[in-house]
């Protein structure tokens, strides 16, 4: 549609920027800040990070086709000589131009905006969402974790004909949300749970809910807030809370969107919810959780009720989150290695109690991010451990060892403690057998889908 239409000149103009060289009428429809990535014709982003600084890569990005860049470092002229077709916009800040240039697109939209956030299961219930909204809409929807201050604006300025929004929306510390839903306006709020997840830098689950809350800064004023009713900490704030519109869902307490008539299988569980049948292809009690908070934004967005039951049942999981594979002729390897905290643990633990097998393996990993709370919450998960029946826990890391001494103390029998991958890895070659279920958790940076690629090399 025309009056989406974003020029170079406009670029300039939101983002503050100066054009230093090329056409400021050619209309920008594409963004890339990986030149390993971009696409002919993309405009490349140079982007200042920890380890890479993206200005660097400007030529890379010119040869592979970008029509040019914005950048926040002067480009030399030997540069600009070189390649006088391409467009540079110098900016103070390339992630706050693009925070700018996101939050104008975005309200050249109005659509359904569904922002998601909580302490686990935000990228498992965006997606399920994102899927009964599909039945209805073209869905933009957050692709993996992109949900912080730069994968939140990129994942926006891909807003084409889409007709709806399914956003995540992480946060380590105060302030983060607040950005982020400042930027993405949402139209209806999401939050999945207050647990444990980076406690140690916020010092209290308190204070993760008041840092969660923040998404509802940036809310609709005819918008509305979903949140879980059996999460404590949400079930107590609902009681209060009288500005919003809030609607609740949940499977214990009593809520607006209710799962009743759970029959939770190894690779599906099926339920009803407020009187209608329905089944999510996933095993665990969690992802009919999922399934409640997607079944009420459907609703709420006025979908058909048979379609919002088919969205739920053709849903598929992200990778490394709860996959399932068979190696090795007969070796289950539940993968959910892609981040950890202790909800999260116990959640996969309990999965693996519902599976059969013949014996079931934990291999655990550190959970990062708790602070103070570190050994308490790893401790806890040791008690998760027995309290699944865990037949062989395998703890990897410094933290992890709190696992395994809490479920020595707890009087388990086959545990084993490793300080890294490697020394775990030929331990683990030589214990599996068929019909062994496996269960690898621990917080992304451990790298624990190694282990996976090493075991299936046998």
């Amino acid at each position: 549609m025309n009056d989406k239409k974003i020029t170079v000149n406009k670029i300039v103009e939101i983002c503050n920027g100066k054009l230093i060289s090329g056409d400021g009428n050619i209309e920008i429809e594409e963004y890339s800040k990986d030149t390993r990535t971009l696409n002919k014709g993309d405009m490349y982003l140079g982007i200042k990070g920890e380890k890479i600084n993206g200005n660097d890569y400007i030529e890379k990005a010119f040869i592979n086709g970008a029509i040019g860049c914005i950048t926040d470092e002067e480009v030399s002229v030997e540069l600009l000589n070189k390649y006088t077709n391409k467009i540079v916009i110098k900016v103070e800040d390339t992630i706050k131009a693009i925070q700018e240039l996101a939050k104008y697109k975005r309200s050249l939209y109005n659509i359904p905006v569904i922002a998601v956030t909580g302490s686990v299961g935000k990228t498992s219930t965006k997606d399920i969402i994102a899927n009964v909204l599909a039945q209805k809409f073209k869905v933009l929807k957050t692709e993996g974790n992109m949900n912080n201050h730069i994968g939140l604006p990129m994942t926006l300025l891909k807003l084409k004909n889409h007709t709806a929004i399914v956003v995540e929306m992480g946060m380590n510390h105060f302030g983060e949300i607040s950005l982020l839903t400042n930027i993405a306006k949402p139209t209806g709020c999401v939050i999945t749970n207050i647990g444990t997840s980076h406690i140690g830098n916020l010092g209290s689950r308190e204070n993760i809910l008041k840092a969660k809350l923040e998404i509802l800064e940036g809310l609709d004023s005819k918008g509305f807030a979903l949140v879980n009713n059996d999460n404590d900490l949400l079930k107590d704030w609902t009681k209060k809370e009288n500005k919003y519109k809030v609607y609740t869902y949940g499977i214990e307490n009593n809520s607006t969107y209710m799962a009743k008539n759970i029959t939770t299988l190894e690779n599906n569980s099926n339920f009803e919810i407020n009187g209608i049948k329905g089944s999510v292809p996933v095993g665990g009690i969690h992802f009919v959780y999922n399934a409640v908070c997607a079944f009420a934004v459907g609703d709420i967005l006025n979908i058909e009720k048979e379609k919002i039951i088919k969205g739920i049942s053709e849903f598929k999981l992200t990778a490394k989150r709860m996959d399932t594979e068979i190696i090795n002729g007969n070796i289950k390897v539940i993968n959910d290695s892609y981040n950890a905290s202790y909800d999260s643990m116990k959640a996969a633990l309990e999965v693996m109690k519902n599976t059969k097998a013949t014996r079931k393996i934990a291999i655990l990993g550190d959970m990062l991010e708790l602070g103070d709370y570190a050994k308490e919450l790893h401790e806890k998960v040791g008690e998760e451990v027995v309290k699944n029946k865990i037949d062989i826990l395998i703890t990897i890391g410094e933290n992890a060892k709190n696992i395994a001494n809490k479920a020595k103390e707890l009087k388990m029998k086959a545990v084993y403690i490793f300080n890294d991958i490697d020394e775990a890895i030929g331990y683990i070659e030589k214990i599996i057998k068929g019909e062994d279920l496996i269960l690898l958790k621990a917080s992304n940076s451990m790298n624990f889908s190694r282990i996976l690629n090493e075991l299936k090399k046998d």
